[in-house]
């Protein structure tokens, strides 16, 4: 016989919507990381991608490795 519990899922429900919001919390920082490093990065002339051995190719890449450091 299968029945369904409640309680033990009603008591989970603020720490589940708590950790959803956290994760858009999470992705929103991550998200102006990579725009603000975007931008700096095309901001930056040819001579010096050349001097720090970058091509504008390299920019999306960079950009969302700043991101994924954000915790």
């Amino acid at each position: 016989m299968t029945y369904f519990d409640t309680t033990a899922s009603a008591a989970s429900q603020p720490s589940r919507i708590a950790a959803f919001f956290d994760g858009i919390a999470l992705k929103m920082r991550q998200r102006k990381i990579y725009r603000q490093t975007y931008n700096e990065l095309c901001t930056l002339t040819s001579r010096d991608l050349a001097d720090l051995g970058l091509c504008r190719a390299d920019f999306r890449r960079l950009s969302i490795e700043a991101s994924e450091q954000v915790k």
